[in-house]
């Protein structure tokens, strides 16, 4: 069934949300993205969007960076994307993208003197790594550093360099990228962050290896803490404790928690799924559909109970 989005101030069919070929964005990769998943939840009939603040909270402090000026408040963007998700009335998994992007149709490069705009749009999409357990290179691409372009912005240009290191491990025959910081260090997948168990407890790239400081990344860590009483360790990583480590596993908004089975054709412990990620992994799913009550306030449900939408044919 069709979608929709929110264009030009306006709800409108998703097929009909189109801009033009001069638009500055296009042509210079000046524009912000982020990923925000609508989880669903057949015994409840509601679809639950998770840490739906956080995310416009990274991408207004994205559009400080990039100069950009929305005509909208973190309340407002909210309100809109519940309203659109509602409207889409799917009953399945959904990707939420906002984008604040350069729309001024002129060429150039530059930030300054240019409009800004923002759409969100809604689909459904299920598992981003469709495997139980990832196989992982070691890219040849690594990440920019932080004076290049600032990683803690999901700025569309940077994302070049991610599908760089993508298409490099799916036509090697892997499932995905792990990339390295200026320095050699561990840094991020190429859509995810990364997380080893190391002497029981978990470890992870620090903010200045050139990651994204990710929303879910950050989620894993409250609940390693709270929920399993492991604490995490932000530190540089070597490439080679990857192959030595207990276990593996990337996090993201798309991948939610995925594990790693081998990288660089080693297996990661003894190649299978490891404790410690098997019970993160049920805590997380049971926190973004709304069915753990102590992690609620993470969950903004869509529908109205007395207007849930008529399941799609």
């Amino acid at each position: 069934m069709p979608s929709y989005a929110f264009f030009h101030n306006d709800f409108v069919p998703l097929a009909e949300a189109r801009i033009g070929v001069m638009t500055h964005a296009l042509h210079y990769g000046t524009a912000l993205f982020e990923g925000i998943r609508g989880n669903w939840n057949a015994e409840q009939q509601q679809i639950y969007i998770f840490r739906l603040r956080e995310h416009y909270e990274r991408l207004l402090n994205g559009c400080r960076v990039l100069k950009m000026n929305l005509p909208y408040t973190l309340d407002r963007l909210c309100e809109i994307t519940v309203e659109l998700v509602e409207k889409c009335g799917f009953q399945e998994d959904i990707y939420i993208r906002p984008l604040a992007y350069k729309s001024s149709e002129t060429l150039g490069v530059r930030l300054h003197g240019l409009e800004s705009d923002f759409l969100v749009f809604a689909i459904p999409w299920g598992r981003y790594l469709d495997v139980d357990k990832a196989r992982c290179i070691i890219a040849s691409w690594r990440r920019p550093d932080a004076n290049v372009i600032p990683p803690q912005c999901k700025i569309t240009g940077i994302y070049v360099n991610n599908a760089f290191a993508k298409t490099e491990a799916v036509e090697n025959d892997f499932d995905e990228a792990i990339m390295l910081s200026p320095d050699g260090h561990i840094s991020e997948g190429s859509g995810e962050n990364i997380f080893l168990v190391v002497g029981g407890k978990l470890v992870t790239p620090p903010s200045y290896n050139s990651i994204l400081m990710g929303i879910t990344r950050n989620t894993v860590i409250e609940l390693a803490q709270k929920e399993l009483g492991v604490e995490t360790s932000e530190r540089p990583i070597d490439r080679s404790e990857l192959y030595t480590a207990q276990e593996c596993f990337l996090t993201g908004t798309a991948a939610h928690l995925t594990p790693v089975a081998e990288v660089d054709r080693r297996k990661i412990g003894d190649g299978e799924i490891g404790r410690i990620t098997t019970e993160l992994q049920k805590i997380y799913s049971d926190v973004i559909r709304g069915t753990n009550p102590k992690y609620l306030h993470w969950c903004t449900p869509a529908y109205k109970k007395a207007t849930v939408p008529e399941k799609r044919r």
